[in-house]
């Protein structure tokens, strides 16, 4: 029987096997041996142990398209970063680290404020702004509202996707409003392992239906970038490249470099000044890290 991890905890893997349903099952030793840990997002192959228990073993697991580090996913189309346009104010910092994250993980990433009901149009407009050339699509929500909730369904569609970005800004009502059932799959598991569902310890998986999944991760409020060198970071800044070739020296990294066309887009407002600043930040974090 073929289906999908959707949660693992404590040694147990549940699976979504379609028109069965959820099965709680263990990894074979086989794995182990071979240092191999199953996934979320794994497609695997089980023997059914008991059939009204929902009980089986995962026998073995599917070739993996792709497998993200953090958080710890596989079989990922892409990524929706959510943060909230207002309570609590967005770390714009940590929003592009997640970026550059995905990013450096080839992940297809669409930023998601959400919250808008609760700031102005022009709050919004100072977002949608900073990020304009950022080379990935931004949309606003409002889970109160509804608004955008429709667009964000569409974008998720016949795809895998997992939803990133701190606690607190609303991803579990996106879920909810994307996948009413989700707090009653999330109710089951944890019945089964007897632990509360409402903080996110683990990454999840929803159903939503043929081929839509969605995936919630652990929030996290810092995100500390490496296995990338600091003269790298400038290509992980779309609102660079049309400006790069025009600067005086090869290789210049756009910060005290005389004849930096990077450096005069920036004064003349073409490229956002809090996107630069998060770069110089980056960058300098790069540059004084310690090698061991």
């Amino acid at each position: 029987m073929e289906g999908k991890i959707i949660k693992g905890i404590a040694g147990f893997y549940y699976v979504h096997v379609k028109t069965f349903g959820l099965y709680e099952c263990k990894a074979k030793g086989i794995f182990r041996n071979q240092k191999i840990k199953p996934l979320v997002g794994d497609d695997v192959i089980i023997d059914v142990i008991d059939e009204t228990g929902k009980i089986g073993n995962i026998t073995d697991i599917r070739e993996r398209k792709n497998e993200l580090i953090r958080p710890a996913v596989v079989n990922v189309d892409q990524a929706v970063v959510i943060f909230a346009a207002a309570e609590p104010s967005p770390n714009l910092n940590l929003l592009d680290r997640i970026l550059i994250l995905m990013i450096k993980q080839q992940v297809s990433t669409v930023i998601c404020f959400n919250k808008k009901d609760i700031v102005t149009e022009k709050e919004i407009g100072f977002l949608r702004e900073i990020y304009l050339k950022c080379g990935r699509q931004v949309i606003f929500t409002s889970t109160f509202t509804e608004d955008g909730i429709g667009a964000l369904r569409e974008l998720v569609k016949d795809k895998t996707t997992v939803l990133a970005g701190p606690s607190g800004v609303g991803k579990s009502s996106i879920i909810n409003k994307l996948h009413p059932d989700a707090n009653m799959e999330t109710g089951v598991i944890s019945e089964k392992i007897k632990r509360g569902r409402h903080t996110t310890r683990h990454s999840e998986l929803f159903y939503i239906q043929d081929n839509t999944f969605i995936m919630d991760t652990p929030g996290f409020s810092s995100l500390y970038i490496h296995d990338i060198e600091k003269e790298e970071l400038k290509e992980f800044y779309a609102e660079f490249q049309e400006y790069e070739d025009s600067c005086r020296f090869h290789g210049c990294v756009h910060l005290n470099e005389p004849g930096c066309s990077v450096k005069q887009a920036l004064s003349d407002g073409k490229i956002s000044k809090i996107r630069y600043g998060n770069y110089r930040d980056i960058y300098e974090e790069l540059k004084n890290r310690k090698k061991y």
